[in-house]
């Protein structure tokens, strides 16, 4: 079996040997560009991606024409719009690479077939699933609940690297703040 980031990926869970050698085989290596769309707003997600290497973030557009980053993927992180892929609806965001990307890809059938085929592998995808409503939840009652700059740092703690590979401006609309703010919280933290 090729040692790739899908090994790395699935090393911790409960699948045997014989089940990953049905699975691994099932994901293309894909490349992109940097600025590439994976998704756009208005079509169906058909497959879902584990990234090997570089920043992808999804966004979307709010009523005064604005992106609003809604989330940030790095490597051994799974990108998939769990609505568009599982509901087969269109989606309202876009997803796109902020670096040069190598992704793992698995279409819709081919999960559909494992999913059905292999418990162990719908059980990880369940637990993939749950963990990201868990994200989802907890970024809500945070932009509720936390001052811009304790996001700040929460961000910079789960991905430290995030700052040297995403725009300023990008994280400013994840965040839910503007530029000028997250300049501001940044000086702040270099002085303290």
């Amino acid at each position: 079996m090729e040692k790739t980031i899908l090994t790395e990926i699935f090393k911790n869970s409960e699948l045997t040997d014989s089940e990953l050698e049905m699975i691994l085989p099932k994901f293309k290596k894909i490349e992109f560009k940097k600025n590439d769309y994976i998704l756009r707003e208005g079509s169906i997600a058909n497959y879902y991606y584990f990234i090997e290497k570089g920043f992808i973030r999804s966004y979307a557009t709010d009523t005064e024409g604005n992106d609003i980053t809604t989330g940030f993927y790095s490597k051994a992180q799974i990108v998939i719009d769990w609505p568009s892929f599982f509901l087969r609806t269109a989606t309202r965001e876009n997803i796109q690479t902020l670096t040069d990307c190598i992704c793992w890809r698995l279409d819709f059938d081919k999960f559909q077939q494992l999913f059905h085929s292999i418990k162990t592998f719908r059980e990880e995808g369940r637990k993939r699933l749950v963990g990201s409503y868990f994200e989802l939840k907890k970024k809500s009652i945070a932009m509720i609940t936390d001052q811009a700059k304790d996001r700040y740092l929460q961000l910079l703690k789960d991905n430290p690297e995030i700052i040297k590979n995403v725009s300023l401006k990008h994280i400013a609309t994840y965040l839910g703040i503007t530029d000028t703010s997250l300049s501001r919280i940044r000086k702040e933290i270099t002085k303290e």
